[in-house]
């Protein structure tokens, strides 16, 4: 592992048996954001076969988004978003063997958006899920924000999470999809609603596709299908867009947040409950308990065909939560340049 403070000497990772040669296969890398470590971790494969872990210090990191030919990396922040790219050419590999180096190269200050799900727009700028203010949002040169896109039941914009709107599925560049935690109006309803007050909206039209939802996340469109995390119900699945039925594909062994597809396969992010009452009293308490587990942190890669875990990764001690997954293709041992070592000062990447 290699990173830049101690933190890596406070947990412990430990995968399926065959997660390590699946990752290779795979032919992708993988980026993971945990916001209250403040870490992105980066997973690939080392020569040897081993699995190779970066991490890199940013002030809560959440959403992640990747340009269409996986060469950019967006991360929302604590009150920044940051544009990463890699600068190393296909087939090249650094001094330290990575074959991919996602290096900071800008930023929009936008302040404390509590901003979550994030992605590139047509244009190749950022467009994200504005949590704080209810809304979607993209950058604007000279402002903090400016919105694209808000439900129909929010009345106006305030900075008062009053839905908890968190995900965004992306449509060739376009916001397509949408979930929020219930349709509250006031200043921190959702919560009131976290059992069963979740939608999903299409935001072509502003219609509810999709009701009853547990804290839904991630919505995500693949081969031709929209799936989404149904979280408070530790459930993966998908949403028949013309019924609004949700069909549970797979039980998740945590608060999932976080999904990408590498090949046939869904790789979700999963986190321990937090000790509040946004994490207590949901329905997935009483399915670990039926099924005798404890929820974990880490990854769960399931097989789409099936619904099975086909392979897992666990994390435990210092690293507890996770928000976010994205698959870096073509990037088999990926790494970053970060802020608190003198690397990002050296490192100049010139155009042409």
């Amino acid at each position: 592992m290699a990173g830049d403070d101690n933190l890596l000497e406070k947990f412990a990772l430990t995968t399926s048996r065959h997660f390590p040669a699946w990752l290779a296969g795979s032919g992708s890398g993988l980026a993971l954001s945990t916001y209250r470590a403040g870490k992105l971790f980066f997973l690939g494969m080392k020569p040897d076969g081993r699995l190779s872990v970066f991490e890199r210090t940013f002030a809560r990191p959440m959403g992640m988004g990747v340009s269409g030919d996986g060469r950019s990396l967006l991360v929302a922040s604590e009150y920044q978003i940051y544009r990463l790219d890699n600068v190393l050419g296909a087939g090249d590999v650094n001094s330290d063997g990575h074959d991919a180096l996602f290096v900071p190269h800008q930023s929009w200050i936008t302040g404390d958006l509590d901003i979550h799900d994030i992605g590139f727009d047509t244009d190749g700028r950022p467009v994200f899920a504005n949590t704080l203010f209810n809304c979607l949002a993209t950058v604007s040169d000279g402002y903090s924000f400016k919105p694209v896109w808000t439900p129909q039941f929010i009345s106006r914009l305030a900075a008062e999470d009053r839905c908890h709107l968190n995900g965004m599925a992306l449509a060739d560049g376009a916001p397509a999809y949408v979930t929020a935690v219930s349709r509250s109006d006031v200043a921190d309803g959702w919560r009131d609603r976290r059992s069963d007050g979740g939608v999903l909206i299409r935001v072509a039209d502003n219609e509810i596709i999709a009701d009853g939802l547990s804290m839904p996340h991630s919505p995500r469109l693949h081969d031709g299908r929209l799936w989404l995390l149904n979280s408070g119900n530790g459930q993966f699945g998908t949403v028949d867009l013309a019924s609004g039925r949700f069909e549970a594909v797979a039980f998740l062994p945590g608060f999932a947040r976080g999904l990408a597809f590498v090949g046939g396969h869904a790789v979700i992010g999963l986190s321990l409950p937090r000790e509040s009452r946004t994490f207590s009293g949901l329905p997935i308490d009483a399915e670990l308990k039926a099924r005798d587990t404890e929820p974990r942190c880490g990854l769960a890669v399931i097989d789409l065909t099936s619904g099975d875990m086909v392979h897992w990764l666990r994390i435990e001690g210092a690293v507890q939560e996770l928000y976010d997954v994205v698959a870096l293709p073509g990037a088999t041992r990926p790494a970053a340049i970060g802020f608190k070592a003198d690397a990002i000062k050296h490192m100049i990447a010139i155009d042409g």
